[in-house]
């Protein structure tokens, strides 16, 4: 389908937005790509790019953005937990842009995706969210999941068995990493950690959910380890869920990117 794109700067000049507009929009709803961190629109990042082209391909509408501080935004720079303000602007200027928008689906990968949660229930125009590989870091979760999902697969490793068996393999450091890992994994988490703010937000929202994991990405398991928790049990039960076994964790193959835009225009055209 047919599309034009065009780029302005809002919020008092400070903020560079580019919307992606199909000739015919498809159903009323579009999507708000949150760029996470500081990054260059090449390499795996291009990816922000290409996913609002091939959703005004089929006809949905989209808008990219950086945050104060971030690629063309001016400003300084701010942490994914002080954007949303700037996530408020981009919705305002979104539906200004695009005639017969109805609602706004947040899209956001890592941090984008946990600022996303924390934006979203507090307007009532976003109807739902897509969050890739969504950050949950705390010392200790991220200590549990090197456990669990790093120095056991290790030990199957013909890589690491080679390197034992010609002395090549580093004892004392390994040790030494072992042994702060699963020191940190007993870490207590406060109940003001970021995961508990998160769920908090998600509770919150009314809209529909998509979550999108890689299956070779430390953040990616960390997040499933906190899902499969029973605090998040219920909570999780609402929401729809696709795994690439295989990806890392921006995406950054052309096979697990076109999935990934398959798997979001086809949950954004299920929207009534």
């Amino acid at each position: 389908m047919k599309h034009s794109e065009k780029a302005f700067t809002f919020s008092s000049g400070g903020l560079v937005g580019i919307v992606s507009v199909p000739e015919t929009p498809a159903n009323g709803t579009g999507v708000l790509v949150i760029v996470g961190g500081p990054q260059y629109r090449i390499g795996s990042h291009r990816q922000f790019t290409l996913l609002c082209r091939d959703l005004a391909a089929a006809g949905i509408p989209a808008m990219r953005f950086d945050y104060t501080g971030m690629g063309d935004s001016e400003g300084p720079l701010r942490n994914f937990e002080e954007v949303e303000e700037d996530i408020q602007a981009a919705v305002e200027t979104f539906f200004e842009h695009c005639d017969g928008l109805k609602k706004v689906v947040l899209w956001g990968l890592c941090d984008a995706a946990t600022s996303a949660t924390f934006h979203a229930w507090k307007d009532p125009r976003i109807s739902g969210m897509v969050l890739l590989n969504p950050w949950v870091r705390t010392i200790a979760g991220e200590a549990k999941a090197r456990m669990k999902h790093y120095y056991l697969s290790r030990l199957v490793d013909p890589a690491l068995w080679r390197k034992i068996l010609t002395g090549k393999f580093d004892f004392s450091g390994s040790t030494k990493d072992f042994i702060g890992s699963a020191s940190s994994a007993s870490v207590h988490v406060d109940s003001s950690s970021l995961p508990e703010r998160m769920r908090t937000s998600l509770e919150k929202f009314q809209g529909k959910i998509l979550f999108i994991l890689s299956g070779n990405d430390l953040t990616a398991r960390e997040f499933d380890d906190l899902a499969k928790s029973s605090a998040w049990r219920e909570l999780i039960s609402r929401t729809e869920r696709h795994d690439l076994a295989e990806a890392d964790h921006t995406f950054s193959r052309r096979q697990w990117r076109d999935r990934v835009y398959s798997w979001t225009i086809e949950w954004i055209l299920k929207e009534k």
